[in-house]
């Protein structure tokens, strides 16, 4: 079958054997994949990763568990162990033993068929269309914010990042009640979320002042953390979502306001499906203005230039289709 491989610095699509099909496991023909920050991270270096890239899909099973063939799916992309203390927790995501879709010793959705464990699987709803679902992944690391911090109405918030993960995760914020005041670079990106009611700021023209009761850092850059942090009132809460290559030309930023002002730092990574499948379904969390490209398969390597464009929001690459 045909994939996008990184190999080195180098992502290519070539020719790779197909996935085989477990007992626990289910091949998926992938429909539409998505690709994120992350994903161009891994380009530059970020953990080492080699192998098929993607993590954010939509599919439809074609072998596995008869209860699940022939259903369209998308999937959580931590893959555990489900048996060792930390499982036992409920806590598979941070299973010791784990891989993840695309990011670390499993490949991923760059391509025309995938296996997944069955326990990963999600069904999607048959009114919800493919370039709908498939933010299923990208919108639950947004709704994992509020399985780790209380948001009560009228929640100050600031959102930092106007990219794909900032934009949802606004969104969730502002259903969940909080004041949202949303900062980035682009006025055409604000301006979805300022369509929705929620408040916007250009990044230049921003003087952060530490007066959030919450921050959620989602700039994808190595210098989000300072600013997050010159925003974040007295015993106020961080939430990082930014994962970026290590740059060790980078200044080291100053952590003495995290102590001085005794602020609370979450880290906060993949989230909860079903709530993030529900807010597709029922249009509380809107996507469709976000996707802006679709490549076939073999345009992947165009396609993350594409995503890497500082204008851009998601592009989704089409392993079965032959758009440009």
């Amino acid at each position: 079958m045909r994939a996008l491989c990184l190999e080195g610095s180098t992502a290519r699509v070539r020719e790779v054997p197909e996935p085989a099909p477990g007992p626990d496991a289910a091949i998926v023909d992938v429909s539409l994949a998505g690709i994120c920050n992350t994903d161009l991270e891994l380009v530059k270096g970020y953990l080492g990763f080699r192998g098929v890239l993607g993590h954010e899909f939509v599919g439809v099973v074609a072998a596995g568990p008869s209860e699940w063939c022939g259903r369209r799916v998308v999937g959580e992309i931590n893959f555990a162990c489900r048996s060792c203390a930390v499982c036992r927790q409920g806590l598979e995501r941070h299973c010791p033993s784990r891989s993840v879709m695309g990011i670390q010793g499993a490949d991923g959705a760059f391509a025309e068929r995938l296996r997944v464990p069955v326990a990963n699987l999600h069904a999607v709803p048959d009114a919800l269309p493919d370039e709908v679902a498939v933010f299923a992944e990208p919108l639950a690391a947004a709704f994992e914010i509020l399985e780790q911090v209380r948001v009560e109405p009228g929640l100050d918030c600031v959102v930092l990042g106007d990219g794909k993960l900032g934009l949802l995760a606004a969104q969730v914020l502002q259903q969940a009640g909080a004041r949202v005041l949303a900062v980035g670079h682009h006025p055409e990106k604000l301006a979805l979320l300022a369509q929705r009611g929620i408040e916007t700021r250009l990044a230049d023209e921003w003087r952060p002042a530490p007066t959030a009761s919450l921050v959620v850092e989602a700039t994808g850059r190595q210098a989000g953390l300072a600013q997050a942090l010159a925003a974040t009132r007295p015993r106020g809460t961080l939430v990082l979502k930014s994962t970026v290559a290590h740059c060790p030309e980078a200044p080291a930023p100053d952590l003495a306001p995290l102590v001085i002002r005794e602020i609370s730092v979450v880290g906060s990574r993949c989230g909860p499906f079903p709530p993030a499948l529900r807010a597709l379904e029922t249009g509380s969390v809107d996507v469709s203005p976000l996707v802006s490209a679709r490549f076939a398969l073999e345009r992947a390597p165009l396609a993350l230039r594409c995503a890497a464009e500082p204008r851009s929001l998601k592009v989704l690459l089409e392993p079965g289709g032959d758009v440009g």
